[in-house]
């Protein structure tokens, strides 16, 4: 369920990335399904989510999720929220104890953190999302809560790949022009996209310069849901929050 969980009790700032192992859901699902908008059974996505909740030492009801459209809105939080937060593909937080979750299926988690300031955020960087400006609108609301570019921590998660994640020629040079860096060839020579690779470059330009990117492939790599690979499928998450002590 989760790739290898080390004594995290000194960590001011803890983040994770789930794979598809580990859970309750059916085929096309199976297994750690934490997608309600996929089509699961929804007791199964509810059991998932509270084996992941049990696994962190977390509340449930902690969890803040989001009703992702592959938007730039960035949405600040600062109390529980029964329901996912609507139409926003980022959340940024100065509460501890407050779970901020990305649910993805070949898009890019971005998991961000000032530890300093006591601030973090999580975004779905999507295509269109990261072509649009998601992760730029990320640091700079948690820079209105108190971040320093500088001093951000950024995570990448398991994603598609550039050498996977194949698209028209004018759709790569489209998102290229918004996104420099993330314009690729794909392993059989064609035109692709890599978010990854784009987003780095971003952030770097935007002063974040302690950046890690888990270089995993969604798309080829059988560990992780993949909406490319699979069609219908499940969702895997990235949780970031900060602990009381």
């Amino acid at each position: 369920m989760l790739a290898g969980m080390p004594d995290l009790s000194h960590r001011p700032v803890r983040m994770v990335f789930t794979s598809r192992a580990g859970g309750v859901s059916s085929s096309p699902y199976d297994s750690f399904n934490l997608g309600t908008h996929v089509g699961d059974d929804p007791a199964d996505v509810a059991a998932n989510r509270a084996r992941l909740a049990d696994v962190l030492g977390l509340p449930a009801e902690r969890f803040v999720w989001m009703e992702q459209l592959h938007t730039n809105t960035v949405t600040r939080i600062d109390a529980p929220s029964a329901i996912p937060v609507e139409a926003t593909d980022a959340l940024v937080t100065r509460e501890k104890n407050l779970a901020l979750c990305v649910l993805v299926a070949d898009c890019t988690p971005v998991l961000l953190s000032d530890h300093t300031a006591g601030v973090i955020g999580a975004a779905h960087a999507g295509r269109m999302g990261a072509r649009n400006g998601i992760v730029r609108n990320t640091v700079e609301a948690m820079a209105e809560l108190g971040a320093e570019p500088g001093r951000i921590q950024a995570l990448l998660g398991p994603a598609a790949a550039g050498e996977s994640y194949e698209v028209p020629d004018a759709m790569a040079g489209d998102v290229e022009k918004h996104l420099p860096g993330s314009r690729t060839r794909t392993r059989n020579g064609t035109a692709g996209i890599d978010v990854r690779a784009g987003l780095v470059r971003q952030l770097m330009s935007l002063g974040v310069t302690h950046i890690d990117a888990d270089p995993r492939d969604t798309i080829t790599d059988t560990d992780f849901f993949s909406h490319r690979r699979e069609g219908v499928t499940g969702r895997q998450a990235g949780v970031i929050w900060m602990p009381d002590a």
